[in-house]
């Protein structure tokens, strides 16, 4: 998602930062290739429109601040567009003074609306909260049976009955009252298209429950329709957000940066995978400097934060900037890495990655062969992988199942990712604001990241 409109903005960027002066013929040159840009992305054309009328404004009529040259007052300028356009602020959830708090769940059939409550399930979980879903979709076949299928999975418990699915969900919300549950998801039936029973349907249940928060659930792959879904859902049921479904696949990103525009509702959450766990809240500046290239941070180090103990990822962090970090370690971290989700993804969030690197598919291929190696050493030689000869590379080779020149690459890219990794020391790519003692405001460490300079490496 965003690759192509990330890589011709990245592109417009870089003919004009650092010059000293813009013309208007460099301005109306920055226009077109931005509006070309979001045009291929499949943004809605009216939304196009509006939004290089503002840059042009504000690029053209506002005096340039002193602190930028006028290159950087262009990358502001649309990286604030982007920003709004994507929703502008985070959407902050805040609970019902008497509980539950409702969240309804809308949206057309196949764009990914029962998986995605139970995602949110599982995010209300991770927030301290005490989730039950509620299957009012009571049309589809075996809906209900998926609902329960994913409530276990995420030990959420989940209420339905049959026959009437506004009766189900008002029953649903008495449930929770009863077990003293704090939130209530309800899940409502979708349909190929939009059709006024479906409306009428989901108004009812709306009625009924009375919710804290309508999401409506929009499949990213859609592109431009997406508008016209959003605004029919939108005029029945004055949606308070969108969550944005298949964010991780390969559509140009129209739908997430059009939806806004249109129907005035930020994008709340996104589903960046298949897993339950790949759900998180969408912050609209962190992914505009995503596109423009300038990395997310913070996103990864949340991201780290889950998935690694911060005792664990802080010794691995001081060592790493020690230049004690071997190769048992880098195994460990590499084994942790993996369950934070495609490597190419994550490389995506760190600022001035390569484009390269950033739309690297690294999955479970090519990290078993760097496995299969490092296993293949001997404890002294992971600890000190300078003593690996000839002879020793051969023997790893043999017993990995890869080529001597395999064995080669892993050792040099390991060394040399040591080497790097030592001088960038506090620059926040090993760890966050830490001081030779691992010690920062937050707390916070990032584990080694898996990564070497030019990738993994390539074992086809």
């Amino acid at each position: 998602m965003f690759d192509t409109l990330s890589s011709r903005l990245e592109g417009v960027i870089k003919k004009i930062r650092g010059k000293g002066r813009l013309t208007d013929d460099d301005v109306d040159n920055v226009l077109k290739e931005i509006r070309t840009a979001l045009l291929e992305a499949d943004v809605n054309v009216g939304v196009v429109r509006d939004v290089v009328a503002r840059i042009r404004e504000q690029a053209v009529g506002a005096k340039l601040s002193q602190a930028l040259d006028p290159g950087q007052q262009i990358v502001k300028i649309v990286n604030n567009e982007l920003t709004a356009l994507l929703g502008g602020e985070t959407l902050k959830i805040t609970y019902a003074s008497r509980p539950p708090t409702v969240v309804l769940m809308a949206g057309l059939q196949g764009s990914g609306k029962t998986t995605n409550a139970a995602k949110l399930a599982r995010w209300f979980k991770s927030q301290g909260r005490q989730p039950l879903m509620v299957g009012a979709d009571l049309q589809r076949p075996a809906a209900v049976e998926q609902l329960r299928t994913l409530g276990r999975q995420i030990d959420v418990p989940v209420f339905s009955e049959p026959g009437d699915p506004v009766s189900t969900a008002r029953r649903g919300l008495e449930e929770a009252r009863r077990l003293g549950r704090d939130v209530l998801i309800v899940d409502t039936a979708g349909r190929l298209s939009i059709d006024a029973e479906m409306m009428e349907q989901v108004r009812q249940i709306s009625l009924a429950v009375q919710p804290n928060y309508t999401f409506l659930v929009i499949d990213a792959m859609t592109g431009q329709d997406a508008v016209g879904v959003a605004e029919a859902f939108h005029a029945t049921l004055a949606i308070d957000g969108v969550i944005m479904s298949k964010l991780d696949g390969d559509a140009r990103g129209g739908a997430a940066l059009s939806v806004k525009e249109v129907i005035g509702r930020p994008i709340a959450f996104a589903s960046t995978g298949e897993k339950l766990t790949e759900f998180e809240q969408f912050h609209p500046d962190r992914m505009a400097g995503r596109i423009l290239g300038m990395g997310d941070m913070l996103s990864l180090i949340e991201q780290a934060e889950q998935h690694f103990e911060k005792e664990q990822a802080e010794a691995a962090a001081e060592k790493l900037m020690d230049g004690e970090f071997t190769l048992d370690d880098f195994l460990e971290q590499m084994q942790a890495l993996k369950k934070m989700g495609p490597l190419g993804n994550l490389l995506g969030m760190v600022p001035g990655m390569p484009k390269e690197m950033k739309s690297a598919q690294i999955g479970d291929d090519q990290l078993k062969p760097v496995e299969a190696i490092i296993r293949s050493m001997t404890p002294l030689e992971r600890r000190k992988p300078e003593l690996i000869n000839g002879s020793r590379r051969t023997r790893i080779a043999n017993g990995s199942g890869t080529a001597v020149g395999d064995v080669n690459r892993l050792v040099k890219q390991f060394s040399e990712m040591q080497k790097m990794m030592k001088k960038m020391g506090g620059m926040g790519l090993g760890r966050s604001g830490k001081n030779k003692k691992g010690q920062g405001k937050k707390g916070r460490a990032l584990p080694a990241m898996g990564g070497m300079p030019g990738g993994f490496p390539n074992f086809n």
